[in-house]
């Protein structure tokens, strides 16, 4: 295998990660299904929108140069009449919101300024002008103009425009297909009594949550025992079928940690192993196929940080787009102390005005994590820090 890194810094594992991955190859889709998708080649208009001169609203049209204190009512033209209606001179004609202007017709009086009388139309707009409440053909769009940018991406209003210019499907860079992997004998399924020397599985449920929160929900999940032989076939097997893998626990040096050997032994380059920070400091992240595979800690909370630090924003290099934690520059409303070397992610609550870095920072708590809005970055190099000083804060992803 070739050289890596050992013990690099944050900003260094960042960089790696960035320079590591592709982005996934684009596929059409249907544009129900595309919200929050990065488009991969432009979007012309099939059509001007309207294509015909519309009415913007419901009342009357009719030809203002012929415009006279009382006018013969000639029918009515609902919206989605395909005929077109031809208004004789020196008439007029009820029309709803959304239907084809008459030709001979160039401008539409608005219902509440007008009065019916036997048939006839009373206007009683002395402001009228020439075109008033008519939407003009191609006046949202012209036939074969620009719609959408590559590169943009698809909000709900955009799937609305898209529709309503007649795109039903759109080339896209879609959302990856994620294997979790958790190892370890002491895992133990919720729902169950808690045995002697068992852990409830955190992890399996948190890293779904996180993926499901980013719209991502193609996540397959296996909890595998401390077992060479079983995490590299499976290791193997899921390099097979998805676009990101992720293994929680064995990345350590102790006697039954076997996710770094299992990297070697299925031929995934290891870009690098363990970053200068707390908690999380063994990760492991590494590349086959263009296929990046990362190796979390077992602890929550460090699987949790490193989610939210490294793997969401490999998710956006994979899907084209920029993801990743909000960074604000706050003031501290307590006092807080770290050792020099490593560069800390506390979890901590903003309350818009202050940042309160919270008890219990373990990393095998997840108590703490539950009551956070965001992580506080404390820098390698520093060690005290003081209410009010302005520290850099990474807000969490809000539903």
């Amino acid at each position: 295998m070739a050289e890596y890194p050992v013990m690099i810094s944050v900003e260094e594992a960042k960089q790696y990660i960035e320079d590591s991955i592709v982005s996934l190859k684009p596929v059409f889709l249907p544009i129900e299904i595309s919200t929050g998708l990065v488009l991969a080649e432009p979007i012309y208009a099939p059509y001007s929108i309207p294509n015909y001169r519309q009415s913007s609203m419901d009342g009357f049209a009719l030809d203002i140069e012929e415009l006279k204190e009382i006018l013969p009512i000639m029918g009515e033209i609902p919206a989605g009449t395909q005929e077109p209606f031809h208004l004789p001179k020196g008439k007029t004609v009820k029309i709803f919101t959304g239907a084809a202007v008459p030709d001979e017709a160039n401008v539409v009086v608005m219902i509440e300024k007008c009065e019916i009388i036997n048939e006839t139309l009373i206007i009683l707009d002395d402001k009228l002008r020439f075109g008033d409440n008519i939407r003009p053909i191609g006046s949202e769009i012209l036939e074969g103009a620009l719609a959408m940018e590559s590169g943009m991406s698809i909000t709900p209003a955009a799937v609305g425009f898209l529709a309503g210019i007649g795109i039903d499907k759109v080339k896209v860079f879609p959302t990856p297909k994620i294997k979790i992997i958790i190892t370890g004998n002491e895992i133990q399924e919720p729902g169950t009594v808690l045995t002697y020397g068992k852990t409830f599985n955190a992890n399996t449920y948190l890293l779904k949550a996180a993926f499901s929160q980013l719209g991502i929900h193609h996540v397959e999940t296996d909890i595998i025992e401390d077992n060479l032989h079983a995490i590299q076939q499976e290791l193997d097997f899921s390099l097979s079928y998805f676009d990101m893998v992720i293994v929680s626990g064995g990345v350590s040096v102790g006697d039954y940690d076997f996710t770094g050997l299992a990297f070697d032994n299925c031929g995934i380059e290891k870009v690098f192993h363990k970053i200068k920070q707390k908690p999380g400091k063994p990760i492991l992240f590494g590349i086959k196929n263009s296929i990046p595979v990362f190796g979390l800690p077992g602890n929550p909370a460090s699987v949790l940080t490193c989610f939210y630090e490294y793997i969401l924003p490999a998710l956006g290099k994979l899907m084209h787009r920029k993801m990743e934690l909000q960074k604000l520059q706050v003031q501290l409303s307590n006092n807080y102390k770290k050792l020099a070397g490593l560069t800390h992610f506390v979890k901590a609550f903003y309350n818009g005005e202050f940042v309160s870095i919270l008890t219990g920072q373990e990393s095998y708590k997840l108590n703490t994590f539950a009551r956070a809005n965001g992580l506080v970055v404390l820098p390698e190099s520093s060690t005290e820090f003081q209410a009010g000083d302005w520290v850099e804060f990474h807000l969490f992803p809000s539903f």
